[in-house]
């Protein structure tokens, strides 16, 4: 099975300072530009949402196919956002926190 991953950095002006395409999947620019399309998408939900919960980590909020969007909020307000196809929470939500210690470190 090919799993798919796009990672990408969201600062709270919603500009993406980073981007990555991650996994087994054969790659098509085509794709590249549908994932973009499908997180951008979900920023909406995850403004309305990280305003309504104290929580970093606020799981799945969008969904297209068999594809899932997972979001880590930090306290600046900048975004984690996190395309897949994979069904391991905990190992998303530890993803984000190790992502979110480094990015305080390189702050």
């Amino acid at each position: 099975m090919a799993s798919t991953a796009c990672f990408v950095i969201v600062s709270k002006n919603d500009i993406p300072i980073y981007e990555a395409e991650v996994g087994s999947a054969p790659k098509k620019e085509d794709l590249a530009y549908h994932h973009q399309f499908i997180l951008h998408a979900a920023l909406d939900v995850v403004q309305d949402l990280a305003w309504t919960t104290n929580a970093m980590f606020l799981r799945s909020v969008d969904r297209f196919n068999d594809l899932v969007v997972s979001v880590y909020v930090t306290a600046g307000h900048t975004r984690f956002m996190l395309l897949h196809d994979s069904r391991s929470e905990d190992g998303i939500k530890s993803f984000f926190q190790e992502v979110h210690e480094l990015y305080i470190k390189v702050r």
